[in-house]
């Protein structure tokens, strides 16, 4: 039976699961080659961007839409592309993700001008929200025994979290060392065996046997809707959270949104059916990821201004001095977490990382003008990393788990939908707190030479102060939602797994 078959026949599909499953850590490998891939083109290009200006000549104004192309196509389409990867097979959407983002990469990459640059950048985005959920979704349906699973969620989230950190030292050095344009192509060096991986890796692609319409409303506001909430929070930085552009914006996001529920609850056959978000304990895993990538994202966005602008490190410096944070990530998530979930359960290990996560941040509080990286940095990116390696993989297996066969893609790209509008949302929270703070400082304090460099210190800490209350909230919320005792199993059989 072929790969475009409707349906795959039980011995074959149980055949596809077993060879899957013996292969279970070369699948591993190769879905982390994919989540690494997406999770440095999540800032690989921040660095390079001057650089591209320089070449390209674009203006000043242009610049933001590099990033925000790439994160507007992202976001919006991912629950699209969920439920596309349920109905046509999640390993036909996770290839096709795989080679459209290395084309549109090899494009982006050749760009004579901010139009061809742009443009490669939006299409990046949009095979990204095709890539991810099915990449998390393979992942789910190959490993469902707890031990495994813990540790294979463990490694996942490792990448996808590190990945962002990296993609600054990566940035940097190949900006610095060959061209801007490298930070496009490198990608063809993940996707490319990814794509190999999964043809000889991955068993038959199982289409869905329901062949009902897509939701075409659904998928228009939900897509609108993300659209709005995100390009929203990306406005306020810039114009602040009182500008009609960002009201509208976020306006529009929250109405369209509301309306989509509203007409999930009614469709016999929805893009997201509510029983996905209506489990209890799915809930505590999507708000702690929500949180967790809020209070994260909006840390890095600020503490990268503060040792370039105010200690004057360069950007391969900044990389190098965030590099603690994933290593100590990963070995929570590959190491510690999985222990601790067996022993003590989610309900205590997540909220414990959240607690981690936001004693970290009240150390961040401690910078001053001076650099004392040792002291007033490393500590915290410790920590943090510690924290985030307990609460984020363990929050995403909990959202994952329990997913109906059909659901599987839809729930998949759920967890990306909250991870790309927690980013924007802490950034947009922070960014406009520390701008708010900083103003004030001014205003406060006789003018001196050193009073800019003072303020925006002051600034960094009050918004630190409240990233720390973010991670205190989902420490509540968690503790709150989720469940006591292990909601995974130790069996080490391949039980339920299903082919891709």
């Amino acid at each position: 039976m072929s790969s475009t078959d409707t349906a795959a026949s039980p011995i074959v599909e149980a055949g596809d699961a077993a060879r899957q499953f013996a292969r279970r850590w070369w699948v591993l490998a190769t879905i982390g080659l994919a989540q690494t891939m997406v999770a440095l083109d999540g800032t690989v290009m921040n660095i390079a961007l001057p650089s591209a200006q320089a070449e390209l000549g674009f203006d000043d104004g242009s610049r933001p839409w590099i990033i925000t192309a790439y994160s507007l196509a992202f976001a919006s389409l991912l629950l699209l592309s969920g439920r596309l990867a349920d109905r046509f097979g999640r390993k036909n959407i996770f290839i096709i993700g795989l080679a459209g983002f290395a084309v549109a990469s090899a494009v982006g990459g050749a760009a004579v001008n901010f139009e061809m640059l742009v443009t490669a950048r939006a299409v990046q985005g949009a095979f990204a929200a095709l890539l991810a959920p099915a990449a998390l979704a393979l992942l789910t349906t190959t490993f469902t025994n707890g031990r495994e699973r813990a540790r294979a969620f463990g490694v996942f989230g490792a990448i996808g979290v590190g990945g962002l950190t990296i993609g600054l030292v990566l940035g940097g050095a190949l900006t610095e060392y060959l061209s801007w344009r490298s930070t496009m192509y490198i990608n063809l060096l993940f996707a490319i065996p990814a794509i190999i991986g999964a043809i000889i890796l991955l068993g038959h692609a199982v289409r869905s046997t329901d062949r009902a319409p897509i939701d075409i409303p659904g998928t228009l506001t939900v897509s609108a809707g993300l659209f709005s909430l995100v390009y929203g929070f990306s406005r306020v930085e810039s114009d602040g959270w009182d500008a009609p552009i960002t009201i509208a914006f976020l306006a529009a996001g929250v109405v369209l949104l509301a309306v989509f529920f509203v007409l999930q609850a009614r469709l016999a056959r929805p893009l997201l059916p509510l029983r996905v978000i209506l489990d209890r304990e799915r809930g505590g895993g999507l708000l702690g990821m929500l949180l967790s990538t809020a209070g994260m994202l909006g840390m890095v966005f600020l503490l990268a201004y503060y040792v370039q602008g105010i200690l004057g490190y360069s950007a391969v410096q900044t990389g190098i001095a965030f590099l603690p944070m994933p290593i100590a990530l990963a070995t929570s998530a590959i190491i510690i977490a999985p222990r601790l979930s067996r022993i003590l359960g989610p309900k205590i290990t997540v909220p414990l990382g959240f607690l981690i996560g936001a004693t970290a941040m009240l150390l961040l509080t401690r910078i001053t003008t001076e650099d004392a990286y040792v002291a007033h940095i490393l500590p915290s990116l410790i920590l943090l990393g510690l924290g985030l390696g307990l609460a984020i993989p363990t929050s995403t297996s909990i959202a994952t788990m329990g997913l109906r066969r059909e659901d599987t893609g839809v729930g998949s790209s759920l967890v990306s939908t909250v991870q790309q509008v927690g980013g924007a949302l802490g950034v947009a929270i922070l960014s406009s707190v520390a701008a708010t703070a900083a103003v004030d400082y001014v205003a406060e304090h006789t003018a001196t030479a050193t009073l800019p460099l003072e303020a925006a210190v002051n600034a960094d800490t009050i918004a630190f102060f409240v990233s720390a209350g973010l991670f205190v909230l989902g420490a509540l919320v968690t503790a709150t939602l989720l469940r006591p005792g292990r909601v995974t199993d130790e069996s080490d059989e391949p039980a339920g797994i299903m082919a891709a």
